[in-house]
């Protein structure tokens, strides 16, 4: 398969490449043939990688060190995550405001950082925010508590609206499964942050220091990772190492009415085309 051409005559080569993770480096803990020359080819002419998810349970830390477990060299630095943009956006919004989440580490250490006040279950203070991600160890009287500060009034913040999250033995009902149940028992609808939302790209743009005319959003998923890029309005590259198959990806391009600016059928195909263009 040939990628067609992502750079119309008035295009600029990318000053910064923001690489979603799940299907696009790796699957679980497997690494995407590819994954580790990719990113050690762009490293090696230069140009900056980040790596930008939706996964609101690790640190930047936690994901840099399950990337390089598998080869693939990554800092904490260059990692953005869906928890990151979450906090700074309710940092921004909602200064030093009480928060009641429904989360794992990662936002919960976000949120922390940002210097917003963790509420508990026992805490008889009104939250003024609800932020919400995936929650592996959800109860049922976490939710009720949730719901309760929703229906007195406190906003909703959810991370990321995917409905399914992928592990290595399965499917499990992710952030938007939760935020579901949460928007139908209060009335009450979430910001969201992770993609298909600008939110977090606009985030990582700005911690990459370009305009979004001057970055390249990779990913293996139309709903989220191209639409994110189009809706940021950076140029999108749609690879065939996840999602989309050779056979299918148009009709999911279609049903999520986006369009990338390229297409490459594996990670090898996406390193020679951006060297050989510079």
């Amino acid at each position: 398969m040939e990628a067609y051409p992502i750079r119309p005559p008035e295009r600029t080569l990318p000053k910064a490449l923001l690489f979603d993770l799940d299907g696009t480096l790796y699957k679980g803990d497997t690494p995407i043939p590819g994954a580790d020359r990719l990113i050690a080819k762009m490293e090696e002419i230069g140009l900056p990688c980040w790596f930008v998810t939706n996964n609101s349970t690790r640190t930047p830390a936690q994901v840099a060190d399950h990337l390089n477990k598998m080869g693939i060299p990554a800092s904490a630095g260059q990692v953005v995550t869906s928890a990151q943009a979450a906090a700074e956006y309710a940092k921004r919004h909602y200064p030093g405001a009480p928060v009641f989440l429904v989360g794992e580490h990662g936002i919960r250490e976000a949120l922390r950082e940002a210097g917003l006040r963790l509420l508990d279950e026992a805490d008889e203070t009104d939250a003024r925010l609800v932020v919400q991600g995936i929650d592996r160890a959800l109860t049922f009287d976490r939710l009720t508590v949730a719901v309760r500060h929703l229906l007195r009034g406190a906003a909703f913040l959810l991370t990321n609206p995917d409905r399914l999250l992928p592990m290595g033995t399965g499917l499990l009902p992710g952030a938007g499964s939760i935020a579901a149940l949460l928007e139908a028992a209060s009335g009450t609808k979430p910001t969201v942050v992770g993609k298909p939302s600008p939110i977090l790209m606009d985030y990582a743009l700005a911690r990459a220091g370009v305009s979004a005319g001057d970055a390249w959003v990779i990913g293996d998923n139309p709903h989220t990772d191209i639409a994110a890029g189009k809706a940021a309005g950076s140029p999108t590259v749609l690879v065939l190492t996840g999602l989309c198959s050779e056979a299918d990806w148009r009709i999911r391009c279609e049903d999520a009415d986006v369009k990338p600016d390229g297409v490459c059928a594996d990670l090898d195909q996406l390193a020679d085309w951006i060297a050989n263009d510079r």
